[in-house]
């Protein structure tokens, strides 16, 4: 089965937001097993749209509309979609109800248009929307099905995942073999790197499927297979986890679709280790990463971050003659990095201390190039390792890289702190 995602809005073509709902709904119909062929975005014209939707109908099964269900003018898809299916709109009752109320509660006064929040085209499935006020849409018609999201990602992400992904399973894949996937997850090395240690699997796949994908500073490797039942697809599946994972050991984290930062924090909790940090250049985000996940408190106990030479020497005591001088080598250099992880570490007696220290850009600083960067892990007790990064890429990019590889090596070592437990 094929599908096509219709991202629907002026703002996408003029660049001010990016589509990452298409992203999202292509990873999601593939893993249901429904193939996109198509992305297409057109913005708030009914005529453009309709002539969008007619060159879908002409190679796709199922057409995954996100945007253009809100209660302006120009929110023209359910229009659009209802003319060329030949039906009307009418208002969706709890839809409206709960908009009505919104605006009770908040003595506001409901103008006319959002009543255009609950308009469902006659003879659908209505699809509630439980972070916001427009309703979405599902039906079928003559071997077509359409499907209709809001534009927002907090409304169309529980909205797919709650309703429409169900409506599809009962609904439109019926007759489909169930479609099974696993998510492996890789950290420390690259997309095309990891291809090249798989690639006799993946030219030779069949089922189960292997499809990897990056994100920053991550890779992930979704296997999917078709099976009768669950524990014939796991069975599949781990095989070839197995393989996958005696090649690629110092580098897969996860057999889930979780950061690397969350397998950290839960290894550091069950082993009852903690750790701090020092960081210049990536300016907390160490630590923020960490402390996103539930469980940190356990293991995080906190740390510094040391932007200029003046916190790096008063803060965290790096000599004053490693930072400046004729001869110093510089804040951005192995010895600060090894001094920050050591020093971070014996102020909050913590098992690790991790740090950073780099040049993020736009321009070089200490006369060193936009993407050096040293990381260091210092370990009660053990050996401090200081690892040389060069990066490339903005300084968003630098700065996320440099986090990912800091928690990737950290991983390491907790992988070795396991095995001597």
């Amino acid at each position: 089965m094929k599908a096509e995602i219709i991202a629907v809005g002026t703002e996408l073509l003029l660049g001010q937001i990016v589509n990452t709902n298409a992203q999202y709904l292509s990873q999601e119909l593939a893993a249901l097993g429904i193939d996109v062929y198509f992305q297409t975005v057109v913005g708030d014209n009914k005529d453009r749209l309709k002539e969008a939707i007619r060159q879908a109908e002409s190679r796709a099964d199922v057409l995954v509309f996100s945007g253009g269900i809100g209660p302006t003018q120009d929110d023209l898809t359910k229009d659009a979609i209802a003319e060329l299916l030949g039906r009307e709109l009418r208002t969706d009752r709890p839809a409206m109800d709960k908009i009505t109320e919104f605006f009770a509660d908040r003595g506001i006064e409901m103008t006319d248009n959002n009543k255009r929040q609950a308009l469902v085209i006659d003879g659908c499935t209505p699809l509630p929307n439980a972070t916001g006020l427009a309703v979405g849409v599902a039906i079928s018609k003559d071997d077509h099905h359409y499907i209709v999201l809001p534009g927002p990602p907090s409304e169309l992400k529980p909205m797919f995942e709650n309703e429409a992904r169900p409506w599809l399973l009962h609904q439109v894949l019926t007759d489909e073999m169930p479609l099974y996937s696993r998510i492996l997850k890789f950290a420390g090395i690259g997309e095309s790197a990891l291809e090249d240690k798989l690639i006799d699997l993946i030219d030779a796949q069949t089922d189960p499927t292997i499809a990897p994908y990056a994100k920053e500073g991550e890779v992930a490797i979704r296997l999917s297979t078709k099976a009768d039942n669950i524990q014939e697809a796991n069975n599949r599946l781990t095989s070839l986890e197995v393989q996958i994972q005696s090649r690629l050991a110092e580098h897969m984290y996860a057999s889930e679709d979780v950061p690397i930062e969350d397998t950290v924090v839960k290894m550091m909790a069950d082993l009852g280790l903690t750790m701090s940090a020092a960081e210049s250049c990536t300016g907390g985000m160490v630590m923020e990463s960490i402390t996103t996940i539930p469980g940190s408190a356990s293991m995080f106990m906190g740390g510094v971050v040391c932007y200029s030479n003046e916190m790096k020497e008063k803060l965290l005591n790096v000599p004053h003659d490693y930072l400046e001088g004729e001869n110093a080598p510089g804040a951005v250099s192995r010895e600060v990095a090894e001094v920050l992880a050591e020093q971070v570490r014996m102020i909050t007696d913590t098992d690790f201390g991790l740090s950073v220290t780099g040049v993020a850009g736009p321009g070089y600083s200490e006369r060193k190039p936009v993407g050096l960067v040293y990381i260091g892990i210092a370990e009660r007790g053990g050996e401090t390792e200081v690892f040389e990064l060069r990066i490339k890429g903005n300084r968003d990019t630098i700065r996320k890289r440099s986090t990912k590889t800091i928690l990737y090596r950290l991983w390491r070592r907790l992988v070795q702190a396991e095995k001597r437990e």
